[in-house]
C-alpha cells in the first residue's frame, strides 16, 4: 500500500521512540497488510501528514454548498458607508 506512483529512493532516516504496546500494534498492522513495519509506518505517516495539511490547502464542499457559495459570490457588492469612511482614513501604520 504505497501512496507513491513510482518508487522513490529512500535516503533519509527517521527514528522515534514508542511504547512496547504501540510497537506490537504497529507490527501486527504491518503484518496484516503484508508490508515491512518500516514501509507501513512510512506510508501511514505520510498519509496522516497529507490529511493534516489538506484541510489547510483544500476545501471540499458538497454540490449544495457549492451552489450556495456561487449564489452568494454572484450578488452585487453592498455599499457599506461605515467601511467606506474607515478605509478613507490614513493608515495608523504608516509614518
Amino acid at each position: 500500500m504505497s501512496v507513491h506512483s513510482t518508487p522513490l529512493k529512500k535516503d533519509q532516516r527517521f527514528e522515534f521512540r514508542t511504547t512496547a504496546d504501540d510497537r506490537a500494534l504497529f507490527d501486527r498492522a504491518a503484518e496484516a497488510v503484508g508490508a515491512p513495519v518500516s514501509s507501513f509506518a512510512n506510508d501511514q505517516l505520510r498519509l496522516a501528514a497529507l490529511r493534516v495539511l489538506a484541510d489547510r490547502t483544500e476545501f471540499v464542499v458538497s454540490p449544495v454548498e457549492a451552489a450556495l457559495l456561487d449564489e452568494i459570490m454572484s450578488r452585487p457588492a453592498r455599499d457599506l458607508p461605515g467601511l467606506r469612511v474607515l478605509l478613507g482614513r490614513p493608515s495608523p501604520f504608516v509614518d
